[in-house]
């Protein structure tokens, strides 16, 4: 089968989803059910129509852009990412995944490909965290992962609920029904840029995802006692601050200990109260996303660090609080698909490489539910979710290329 993908056409169409933003260029933010979002779903939709694809959306937002096949009735063979960005990210994360997705579909029908199963591109709402705190939204509620009610009781930071913000964006029905019928998909296939520089280093075209890591996420409150910076005596200190530092110290150690390259364990949000250069910090939070591949290791050094904040309290004798965000299981990819990848590499001639996935996807809840794998290509420096973010639209193509060989070959 002769393939041919429009380069010109697929880097235009990411220039202007770019330009699409709250961020002047060549950042990139759009935040789900902002006016930013909806007009970049409206300008998708629109390409997708032009496509001659069949479009819907479900009542979360995730958009669904089908090209129906011989038999309609079986299993649809899925592909897509999300669009949604970060505040000052880059162009290509996620979006490579849905307009690459949707040009390797263009690219089927151009060549004359006929599908027996329906192929469809699926455009996830808010893989992003950015508004309501928890990433992955719409493949949660498409697998089941998170249910309707949950997900009603989240809110942003402004107060505003998931239901109000939905609503006022114009996505109606119960949330009910968002969750995907069994049988739904036969196989979904994410094309991704790496988020990291393992490609790029080893020269290698493409990267065949074998597993994807999971996050456990815990938000900590330490409370001590505050007071002024020259008149509390050190021996009688119960600085909020020290106490969260030690603990951040120690998770950085256990998961450097646990055994495995494969944990990782970070700090990226640290808020000290009051806040002044002459106050004895009186309450500090602080969050933890702490991943790993192997589900047991995970919850191994999470154990690990609930002993430790309990152990630190009393030495320091502060109050330690933890509440859970969220723990999710690692995924592996299913050998048929990586398979077919594998095969549609050798195809084109391209380099690959199984990898592990230490960011996690729309694919990873998206394995609840069918077969799943991803496609990384190279990405500069492994730069992502910032304004520099770069995939040359030579490994795009290359990308595309694979990612249309083998949905062919899942819906024949």
């Amino acid at each position: 089968m002769k393939l041919e993908v429009d380069r010109g056409l697929l880097s235009k169409e990411i220039d202007e989803l770019a330009s699409i933003s709250d961020a002047e260029g060549p950042a990139v933010t759009r935040i789900v059910f902002t006016p930013t979002d909806l007009r970049a779903r409206s300008w998708l939709v629109a390409r997708c129509e032009e496509a001659g694809l069949a479009v819907r959306q479900d009542p979360i937002g995730n958009i669904f852009a089908r090209w129906t096949g011989s038999e309609p009735s079986a299993p649809a063979v899925g592909t897509g990412s999300h669009i949604d960005a970060i505040p000052n990210a880059g162009k290509y994360d996620g979006v490579v995944g849905v307009l690459g997705g949707l040009e390797a579909i263009r690219a089927l029908r151009r060549s004359g490909f006929e599908p027996k199963h329906s192929i469809e591109l699926l455009v996830f709402t808010s893989e992003e965290p950015t508004r309501f705190g928890i990433g992955c939204l719409g493949s949660r509620l498409l697998s089941g992962v998170m249910s309707a009610e949950a997900a009603r009781g989240l809110k942003d930071k402004e107060g505003v609920s998931l239901e109000e913000a939905r609503q006022t964006a114009g996505m109606k029905g119960p949330l009910e029904e968002v969750k995907l019928k069994n049988g739904y998909y036969k196989a979904f296939v994410e094309l991704h840029i790496e988020q990291g520089p393992l490609l790029e280093q080893q020269r290698i075209s493409l990267g065949i995802v074998t597993q994807i890591a999971a996050p456990a996420t815990l938000r900590i409150t330490v409370e001590g006692a505050g007071g002024h910076a020259g008149g509390v005596l050190m021996p009688d200190r119960k600085d909020a601050l020290c106490a969260a530092a030690e603990l951040i110290l120690a998770i950085e150690s256990l998961a450097k200990t646990s055994g495995a390259k494969d944990t990782v364990a970070t700090v990226g949000i640290c808020e000290v109260f009051p806040g002044a250069v002459n106050s004895i910090p009186s309450r500090v939070g602080f969050s933890v996303d702490l991943r790993d591949t192997s589900l047991e290791r995970r919850d191994g050094v999470l154990r690990k660090i609930r002993d430790t904040l309990q152990s630190v309290s009393t030495k320091r004798q502060v109050s330690v609080e933890t509440e859970q965000l969220n723990a999710d299981a690692p995924a592996e990819c299913d050998r048929a698909i990586v398979e077919a990848l594998s095969q549609s590499c050798k195809n084109y001639h391209q380099t690959s490489i199984p990898m592990v996935s230490r960011a996690y996807h729309d694919s990873l809840f998206m394995s609840r539910i069918v077969p799943v794998a991803m496609l990384f290509i190279p990405c500069r420096n492994g730069y992502s979710h910032r304004p520099d973010e770069y995939a040359a639209p030579t490994d795009i193509e290359t990308g595309v290329s694979v990612l249309a060989d083998a949905l062919a070959t899942l819906a024949s």
